[in-house]
């Protein structure tokens, strides 16, 4: 069967409505059918499905989102946002500042994007509107910050590449590291550059900031601090694997909620409900994911596309431009976990080919998801944090231009020295 067959059959599933994971499985399974039939096809179907739960890693994902869920749930992540908050207060811009270094913290804690967008808009926003910040920017600002956990170790993102391209998570995870680091450094320095350019997106600071109250009365860094020495100390001392530090982090996580009293029966079956559901869904996108690859070897896609690039005379690099290019505009319109388990097959193979690094290509992939979090029409955490806070997500995709600016000059960088992804986990 034509590789554009079963593209087609999968983009009329996902138009008529299908959740993407069912649509990618069907695709596949109807596509291996109509090209090795059903002996093979069945055989596939089941080497594929013991291989994905046969693979301890997969066990990292529930994990980490439970993780994540709990520290959301009792309002730990909240605590973090306001004792930055406390130490930046007295700069112009430094809610602003605070939300970056709190996120960047809590993204080291957990790997959940979703999880860190509902936290800030709850414990940020308020403080932001009570001091005069303009409301876009201040959403803006949340939306992207959440971008941070899918990059910064420990990450769901990371870890679902690993899974699908077979590459070390462990290595993916030091990847992450120094990219990390620099993309908050960059959103930092996008805010002041914002603040320069519209002064008026940011109050002066008043002169009695010291007796404007906080969103809450205390801000307590300790509980994350523990959780993030707990699960990043154990993962590159060696103690433990990438899939017994989210079960170390679930656990420490829940531990600590419990002895602080900020975990209720409610925020329990909460975070519980939450981690089962988003489990189920990225479990099924990669089910169907892995069979929509078995299809896409048997059809020779990828010889035919190295002969094509070969003959062609097409460098490698300006095969790698046209991949990101693609990604940045796929991730306007589709979900992220969707875009990297329907294309990573397909482009890992084929740049791998070509020469290029798999963990570093796997970072460069989830800059480019960074992208699609923010961009309309999808812009996942922008809706999300629009939702939480009432404020129009039309301001808050305006506001947020200068930061996707931002993750452009960024993988710009990081393409033209791939050394800054690299060097750690070359040291390690």
């Amino acid at each position: 069967m034509d590789i554009s067959l079963g593209i087609l059959l999968l983009l009329v599933l996902i138009i008529f409505g299908w959740p993407v994971g069912f649509a990618i499985g069907i695709a596949g399974t109807v596509s291996l059918f109509l090209s090795v039939g059903p002996n093979i096809t069945m055989g596939l179907l089941s080497q594929v499905v013991h291989h994905a739960t046969a693979n301890y890693v997969i066990l990292t994902i529930p994990t980490f989102i439970l993780m994540a869920e709990l520290l959301s749930a009792s309002g730990i992540a909240e605590d973090l946002m306001v004792a930055f908050n406390r130490r930046f207060r007295r700069i112009r811009g430094g809610l602003a500042t605070a939300c970056i270094a709190a996120g960047a913290v809590f993204a080291a804690a957990c790997g959940s994007s979703t999880a860190a967008v509902a936290s800030l808009s709850r414990s940020a926003f308020p403080t932001m509107k009570k001091l005069g910040y303009d409301e876009g920017f201040s959403v803006a600002i949340i939306s992207i910050t959440g971008t941070l956990s899918i990059l910064i170790p420990p990450s769901i993102v990371l870890v679902v590449y690993g899974i699908i391209t077979e590459e070390s998570v462990g290595k993916l995870f030091l990847a992450g590291v120094v990219p990390g680091i620099l993309t908050a450094f960059g959103y930092v320095a996008t805010i002041y550059f914002t603040i320069w350019r519209r002064p008026n997106v940011v109050p002066p600071v008043p002169k009695d900031i010291e007796n404007i109250p906080l969103s809450e009365p205390k801000g307590r860094v300790w509980p994350i601090g523990v959780l993030v020495l707990a699960v990043l100390g154990s993962l590159y001392s060696g103690i433990a694997t990438p899939t017994e530090v989210g079960s170390l982090g679930a656990l420490a996580a829940f531990l600590i909620c419990f002895s602080m009293g900020r975990m209720s029966w409610s925020g329990l079956k909460l975070a519980t409900g939450n981690t089962l559901k988003n489990t189920a869904m990225i479990v099924t996108i990669i089910f169907g994911a892995l069979i929509f690859g078995q299809f896409i070897t048997m059809s020779q896609v990828i010889p035919g596309l190295l002969g094509w690039i070969s003959e062609g005379g097409y460098s490698p690099l300006l095969v790698l431009l046209f991949v990101i290019i693609f990604y940045i505009i796929l991730g306007m319109f589709m979900d992220q976990f969707a875009i990297l388990l329907l294309t990573a097959p397909i482009t890992y193979e084929l740049l791998t080919n070509l020469g290029f690094d798999g963990i570093w290509l796997g970072i460069l992939i989830v800059k480019t998801a960074e992208i699609g979090l923010i961009t309309p029409p999808m812009g996942l955490n922008v809706f999300i944090a629009s939702g939480a806070t009432g404020v129009n997500t039309k301001a808050v995709f305006a506001r947020s231009v200068p930061f996707v600016v931002t993750e452009i000059l960024l993988i710009a960088l990081f393409v033209a020295f791939p050394e800054i992804v690299m060097w750690l986990p070359n040291q390690m």
